[in-house]
């Protein structure tokens, strides 16, 4: 009979010592992600689109590239010999829809609604590329070189 009340006496205290890790190890990463999330550019809205662009510099790069899986379209923008790009007009098609922003760096997460889009990316000098993706199934990157 000892033994049992060794046993119910301990596992209590275990199960209280593991509740009080997930706790805590889901506090450090809430605040690892509110962090990243704050290292990100500023949010901008266009229509349904929101947008959040940016890349230059190491730690907005690194920290853009982290959250790419977390958003469910990324853009890249770079040059065919790997030079990042910025500045590239942006424009959005979905069922009649048109959205357009201007990606003021390399990187772009946007938040849109699931659905079928058309991307169309034009580089300074009027270079355009277009691709199609269907959003709503895990993230997506699209990688257009110029």
């Amino acid at each position: 009979m000892s033994s049992f009340t060794t046993t119910a006496l301990v596992r209590p205290s275990l199960r209280s010592g593991l509740i009080a890790t997930a706790i805590g190890l889901a506090g450090v990463l809430a605040t690892a992600q509110a962090s990243a999330e704050s290292a990100l550019p500023a949010w901008k809205t266009s229509g349904e689109l929101q947008y959040s662009c940016g890349g230059i510099g190491v730690d907005e790069s690194t920290a853009m590239r982290a959250a790419m899986k977390s958003y469910p379209l990324a853009l890249l923008f770079a040059a065919k010999n790997g030079d990042y790009l910025a500045d590239v007009k942006v424009d959005i098609a979905s069922g009649g829809k048109n959205m357009q922003m201007t990606a003021s760096g390399p990187v772009c997460l946007l938040k849109l609604p699931a659905g079928d889009y058309t991307v169309k990316a034009t580089a300074e000098g009027g270079a355009t590329q277009s691709e199609k993706v269907q959003v709503g199934k895990g993230a997506k990157t699209l990688d257009f070189r110029f």
